[in-house]
């Protein structure tokens, strides 16, 4: 079962950039977009159609919600871009890898 998170109760920091490199390199198809304040990393998750992409958009849904962080998810007919970033350090925390990996663990 995921965990609840509780943001008032653990402080998170942006990640350096070698910390970036070091963490993008442990995630299979990941891969990172935008700079400065507005650095992501992404996933584009390809489907056989729209009712598979949207039964994945719903465990995505469940991640976020346990873990309270919620990515940017573009979705379509037959693929779902997920983009994950921390607002309040704005840059990458440890989150959005733990919930990257989360999201890859659902189709593993």
């Amino acid at each position: 079962m995921l965990k609840v998170q509780d943001w008032s109760k653990e402080k998170r920091r942006a990640l350096t950039p070698t910390e970036v490199v070091a963490r993008l390199s442990t995630l299979a198809g990941w891969q990172l977009s935008g700079d400065g304040a507005d650095v992501a990393i992404e996933k584009t998750f390809r489907f056989a159609n729209y009712h598979e992409t949207i039964a994945f958009v719903n465990a995505v849904a469940f991640v976020a919600h346990r873990r309270d962080h919620h990515p940017d998810l573009s979705v379509h007919y037959n693929r779902c871009v997920v983009r994950y970033r921390t607002h309040d350090v704005q840059g990458l925390s440890t989150t959005d890898f733990e919930c990257a990996a989360q999201v890859d663990a659902l189709l593993a």
